[in-house]
């Protein structure tokens, strides 16, 4: 504890202020006010760390009926500011003030915490428990904000501060708790900003922030619980965004952002979310992973995603483009689909259930017969043959009506052929007279019979070829309608 008599004129200011929570001014209103000067400010600005602890501490309690606070601004505090595990029952407001060493807040419990216009190497509130709200506004940070497994009852405001640590996690908040909200907007990160297993009841509001990592992680928030989450109108990232099994209950926005990397942008695997606005200003430059994620809605827009996607096992509710309904744009749903490295079934059958939702069939079928003509690309050479056999005759059950213009193709040649030549027949004067049409008709029916193809025979030649074509291609077209019948009841 300090004596009185062993304070500075300007730390005896603040030590007479607390009491009634009065701020103390050091500020001149001139350029020397920057902070950034601050390691220059002489005896007449500077307050020592361990007195700002001593108040802080109840050093100075004031009379009954006061509220102490420590309010202070334009000022140099030298040494290092440790609370580390205290109880601290006051807030604490720094405005334009320079911090020598780091502050110290570890397993501390304390109220609110507000750090505007300064500069510190450092913040430390790991296990932290504050009764109020934590703000740094455009402040500079040269070094580590740690909240790992602290827990805020208020918001955590960084709008307009700048942190710096590059190469590292800049911000260290794994298993942050809050009930308020985290709020970065314009603020600037040059190295990851780590989130895992954090919960932020208010969400997650990251407009114009700025992260740059490039060579990792710039924002982590892996298994995240968050009520909504906002990156976007400038939002950009030079880094992955990993959002990894975060559970998003309202909204996901990327609108306008710009995240860029090497390898993996957009890591949202078995994400969850209730609508996911993905309207980027530029397609993210790496991969984009979607497995199985969920969402409610999605809501985006044409060249939107990056050349990389992984869908495999992304479910959604619907699909809505530019803020309307999704309803006509099959070819680029399709287009999306294929930016699924290899082939996938799954994404084809979602998009599929999609239309079929809306009540638009014909474009259902239309995406699953795109899924065979994908996924005949990776079978085996009978196997490709009889698909590409499947997809001539009916388009492998989609489109029926293929069927009926093969039959009558097929029909209206043999009717030709046969009525220019004489068949034989089988039991002279015991069968009925040749018709090329019914005989034709009989030969493609595989099962049953005219009484044609038994009453008449062919000795060599064109006509006999031909009928021999016709009883193979009735029999591939049975079973191609049969094979389609199956999978649309199947289906249905």
């Amino acid at each position: 504890m300090h004596a009185y008599e062993e304070l500075t004129s300007a730390e005896r200011q603040l030590w007479d202020a607390y009491p009634t929570g009065r701020s103390v001014d050091f500020r001149t209103d001139g350029p020397e006010d920057d902070p950034e000067h601050g390691n220059g400010w002489g005896d007449a600005r500077t307050v020592r760390a361990s007195v700002v602890a001593a108040l802080l501490l109840g050093g100075n309690p004031g009379q009954p009926g006061s509220v102490p606070a420590l309010r202070l601004a334009g000022a140099r505090i030298s040494g290092t500011l440790d609370l580390s595990e205290a109880e601290i029952g006051h807030g604490m407001w720094f405005e334009g003030c320079w911090f020598e060493q780091r502050v110290r807040l570890y397993g501390a419990a304390t109220r609110t915490i507000e750090i505007k216009g300064s500069r510190l190497p450092g913040l430390d509130l790991t296990m932290a428990r504050v009764d109020g709200r934590v703000a740094l506004r455009r402040t500079v940070l040269n070094g580590r904000l740690g909240l790992m497994s602290a827990r805020l009852s208020g918001e955590l405001v960084l709008s307009g501060t700048a942190i710096s640590l590059p190469g590292d996690w800049a911000v260290f908040a794994g298993g942050l708790v809050m009930e308020g909200g985290l709020f970065c907007r314009r603020t600037t990160v040059h190295g990851g900003i780590r989130l895992l297993g954090a919960q932020l009841a208010g969400g997650l509001h990251m407009e114009r922030a700025q992260l740059r990592h490039p060579d990792g992680i710039a924002l982590l928030a892996d298994h995240a619980v968050v009520r909504t989450m906002a990156l976007s109108e400038g939002f950009t990232a030079e880094g992955t965004v990993s959002l990894r099994d975060a559970q998003i209950a309202d909204q996901l926005t990327l609108d306008g952002a710009v995240v860029r990397a090497c390898g993996t942008a957009l890591d949202c695997a078995r994400m969850q979310v209730g609508v996911f606005v993905f309207t980027p200003a530029e397609p993210p430059s790496g991969t984009m992973d979607l497995e199985d994620a969920r969402a409610a809605t999605i809501r985006d827009r044409e060249n939107a995603w990056p050349d990389t996607v992984r869908l495999q096992g992304f479910t959604y509710g619907s699909l809505h483009e530019s803020g309307d309904l999704q309803e006509s744009s099959v070819e680029r749903r399709l287009a999306w689909i294929r930016r699924q490295p290899g082939y996938a079934a799954q994404p084809y059958e979602q998009l599929a259930a999609w239309y079929r939702q809306i009540g638009h069939d014909d474009d259902a079928r239309r995406v699953l017969l795109v899924k065979q003509r994908h996924r005949r690309k990776t079978l085996g050479l009978p196997a490709r043959l009889w698909g590409h056999l499947l997809d001539a005759a009916v388009g492998y059950g989609y489109r029926p009506w293929l069927a009926g213009l093969w039959l009558a193709a097929l029909i209206l040649l043999g009717t030709t052929v046969f009525n220019a030549h004489s068949p034989k027949p089988t039991e002279p004067g015991q069968v009925p007279p040749f018709n090329a049409f019914v005989y034709t008709l009989d030969l493609l029916i595989p099962i049953g019979g005219l009484g044609q193809r038994t009453s008449w025979y062919w000795q060599g030649g064109s006509p006999s070829w031909l009928a021999y074509t016709l009883i193979a291609a009735g029999w591939i077209l049975t079973t191609a309608v049969l094979a389609g019948i199956t999978r649309t009841l199947n289906r249905n």
